[in-house]
């Protein structure tokens, strides 16, 4: 069978949301072919498929700010718990 999954992570240095950069990325089949990333502000695809996707999730507005959002969302959120 095959298997895709998202991973999310939070990588701070502090709990200021400056130092904060939230991650959510896409694999199939133990291979990462795209993420979000907080830091560059938009999807990244690392094989055809991927960038490809990426290219039409960063033509969303709508869905490039809900993303950014999460990263006070979620991240400073937990952060704060952690």
């Amino acid at each position: 069978g095959f298997m895709e999954y998202n991973l999310i992570r939070c990588v701070f240095n502090s709990s200021d949301l400056n130092d904060i950069e939230y991650i959510f990325s896409y694999y199939y089949n133990k291979m990462e072919y795209a993420r979000f990333s907080s830091s560059l502000g938009k999807y990244v695809g690392y094989n055809e498929i991927g960038v490809k996707q990426a290219a039409v999730w960063n033509k969303d507005a709508s869905e490039l700010a809900r993303m950014k959002a999460q990263k006070e969302t979620y991240c400073k959120h937990n952060v704060d718990i952690d």
